[in-house]
């Protein structure tokens, strides 16, 4: 008996550049499991696409006439949740990096990517993992590594933020260091299914809806890869 076939991603591609929306969308349209369902020039239109053609992904540019990029993330959080944007910008600066993942982003690249590294991006973001440019990486750990007043030596090391537990502070670390689960809980000597519900937990606290958001609230909370 055959395996039914497996229906493509649905794609919605967002950029005010006629020229470079229609281009991603030949690149994405010519993977066989990526399928793009709508070309958007700026975040309102890019969310009604997601919306009319049940899109799984949107490939965001942030710098938008109208509703910009972070504006139709938040609301596609809000209104779409099971729809995961990936941002594609010439913007790699802290504030634009923060805003976007604070929205929800689920995946941050520069346009100096590469078409694979885009498609990849895509996938990943349908299958609910964060892919992050390396500049966006070091802008994060620059914020990081941003110098703090440190606590009188007489005085214990501050709580964890939100009642994380120790072992939830290192599924956190993890995450910022971006493994996967299965690398996790090779890493910790536990299971995947103790690494999910571990992050389930995690996620509940520190309100993240994506790994992205979870590895900004990481680096905000001085809780870093080791």
């Amino acid at each position: 008996m055959s395996e039914a076939p497996v229906s493509p991603l649905r794609v919605v591609v967002a950029d005010d550049q006629r020229a470079i929306r229609e281009a991603l969308a030949m690149v994405l349209d010519n993977q066989a499991d990526i399928r793009v369902v709508g070309l958007a020039s700026d975040g309102a239109e890019a969310v009604e696409l997601a919306a009319r053609h049940e899109a799984q992904v949107v490939l965001m540019d942030l710098r938008m006439p109208g509703t910009d990029g972070v504006s139709a993330t938040r609301r596609l959080a809000a209104e779409q949740p099971h729809v995961k944007v990936v941002v594609l910008t010439t913007f790699a600066d802290d504030t634009t990096i923060s805003d976007a993942l604070a929205a929800g982003a689920a995946g941050y690249l520069t346009k100096d990517s590469g078409h694979e590294q885009i498609v990849l991006a895509v996938r990943s973001a349908a299958a609910g993992q964060t892919v992050l440019d390396s500049v966006v990486h070091a802008s994060l750990l620059r914020s990081a590594l941003q110098p703090r007043q440190a606590p009188p030596p007489d005085q214990p090391p501050a709580p964890l933020p939100d009642n994380l537990t120790p072992r939830e502070a290192d599924i956190l670390r993890a995450i910022a260091a971006g493994l996967t689960n299965s690398e996790i809980a090779r890493d910790l000597f536990i299971s995947e299914v103790t690494v999910k519900s571990h992050i389930n937990h995690l996620f509940a606290k520190i309100q993240a809806r994506s790994r992205a958001q979870a590895v900004r609230y990481a680096y905000d909370h001085g809780i870093n890869p080791t």
